[in-house]
């Protein structure tokens, strides 16, 4: 399979610094920032730097680096937010792939939403 990467998307322009971001971690490979339109009291988002369109995609072609760099930070959002086990009550993590998975931005993306009951995430068919 090929992947195209759109490098106008907001999040290629977020990682150029052409549009700004509330940043709550900055490391050598991931950039974690805040949902403009917020759907939980916490709602980060947690991006590669890479140009990446879909996990899979990542998980193809980063490197060992880009993998650990952004696995860890999002762990490492997870305990800022204070969301985690141990300091909260838990946490959803979201990942939009294609068309069918209703992905809007097509760079490699998590959502990290917690602070309250999300109640279930789909409805059963």
């Amino acid at each position: 399979m090929t992947y195209t990467y759109d490098d106008q998307n907001i999040f290629a322009k977020i990682l150029r610094g052409e549009i700004p971001n509330t940043t709550v971690l900055d490391t050598d490979h991931s950039l974690a920032f805040r949902d403009l339109y917020p759907q939980a009291p916490n709602h980060v988002l947690v991006i590669p730097k890479g140009a990446y369109v879909s996990y899979d995609h990542f998980a193809a072609e980063a490197t060992d680096a880009e993998i650990v760099d952004y696995t860890r930070a999002i762990g490492e959002v997870c305990r800022l937010e204070e969301v985690t086990l141990t300091a909260g009550d838990g946490f959803r993590l979201i990942s939009n792939a294609g068309r069918d998975g209703v992905q809007e931005v097509p760079h490699l993306h998590v959502h990290i939403l917690g602070g309250r009951d999300l109640g279930r995430m789909l409805a059963k068919a």
